[in-house]
């Protein structure tokens, strides 16, 4: 993607959806942190099935703790990987009390040495919960980073650099979540909806994908 695509690029996304939410529900940092962690490899509908009867019986880092981890994973077990999750959420849990005095930290490092929490998650709790402008870069944005030629990268976290280089300042706060809305509904894995793209004209990707034919 050529540099001056980006601006406009973004701008039209902007304009479409100027306050981009994560789907996720939550209601505290300690919430959406545990929704996060929660969600990997599965997708956001499926943890807020599970979180919406956990967190009405414990949603911070004691009241988890309370419950112990076999309560917990009754409460979990429709997510996919949910007993190491739940293994993790525990150990993050005992570390937030311990060392944070139950609150969940502003620091990405000290939020990356919780069990279970990787850059990604940092990522999102540091942008959603603390309105930093971070790039938490999942399978769509990957995707979208690529296909489109606004980031092209091997890793994440090649995609994740080059979109913070890239990005213009003023669209950095909410650029993941409409890269992610974007990916998840429009620019999808096997057949990009091209035809419906507000931005195709932007995009590196070719050939455009033409609109279906009707029956």
């Amino acid at each position: 993607m050529k540099t001056a695509a980006i601006e406009p690029f973004f701008a039209t996304l902007a304009a479409a959806n100027p306050e981009p939410k994560t789907e996720l529900e939550y209601g505290s940092p300690f919430e959406l942190l545990a929704a996060v962690l929660l969600s990997a490899q599965a997708t956001d509908l499926s943890v807020n099935k599970a979180t919406r009867g956990l967190f009405a019986v414990a949603n911070t880092p004691q009241a988890i703790l309370d419950l112990g981890q076999g309560r917990l994973e009754e409460f979990i077990k429709t997510i996919g990987l949910y007993r190491s999750k739940a293994k993790h959420l525990i150990e993050a849990c005992r570390m937030l009390v311990e060392q944070h005095g139950g609150e969940v930290p502003r620091l990405r490092e000290e939020l990356e040495a919780l069990p279970g929490v990787g850059r990604k998650t940092a990522n999102v709790v540091l942008n959603v919960a603390f309105g930093e402008p971070t790039m938490a870069v999942d399978t769509h944005i990957f995707r979208v980073g690529n296909r489109t030629g606004l980031a092209p990268g091997k890793t994440p976290l090649d995609v994740e650099m080059k979109l913070m280089k890239r990005v213009p300042p003023p669209y950095r706060l909410h650029a993941h979540h409409w890269l992610i809305l974007h990916g998840r509904y429009v620019c999808v894995a096997r057949t990009p909806k091209c035809w419906q793209c507000a931005v195709a004209a932007y995009c590196d990707y070719k050939p455009k994908t033409p609109a279906p034919k009707s029956a």
